[in-house]
């Protein structure tokens, strides 16, 4: 079991910048999606960015794109979220998730997941 490690949240102001990193234990395969996803009290999960590991494919919500970066080190067996003008919105945890089918499109977070990280919180508050 691949295990997942959220870091980087925390409490950021408007328009202000935060990256998140979610670090691997391991890849079991050369073939793999790493998805982002957040979700707010009371809402539902949403989809955020998702990076392939086939030729670092990558997708973004629409709430995201333009703002949000994805990007992975394989050497460090990481993904980062770098996530700019940050705008006031819910606390959301976000979450790091590993998926076998290694494709980063439309409907991407609708794909089964088998690992994901314990999450990390941002705030983006005054």
């Amino acid at each position: 079991q691949v295990q997942l490690v959220e870091s980087g949240g925390g409490l950021v102001q408007p328009g202000g910048s935060r990256r998140l990193s979610c670090a691997a234990s391991k890849f079991t395969s050369d073939y793999y999606v790493i998805g982002w996803f957040r979700q707010a009290p009371g809402k539902e999960r949403e989809g955020v960015s998702c990076i392939s590991s086939v030729d670092d494919m990558t997708y973004y919500a629409d709430s995201v794109k333009g703002r949000f970066t994805i990007a992975r080190d394989n050497a460090k067996n990481t993904v980062y979220l770098q996530m700019n003008s940050l705008k006031r919105e819910y606390p959301a945890v976000y979450y790091c998730a590993l998926g076998a089918l290694p494709v980063c499109a439309t409907g991407w977070d609708q794909a089964p997941f088998d690992s994901w990280g314990q999450g990390t919180q941002v705030t983006v508050s005054s």
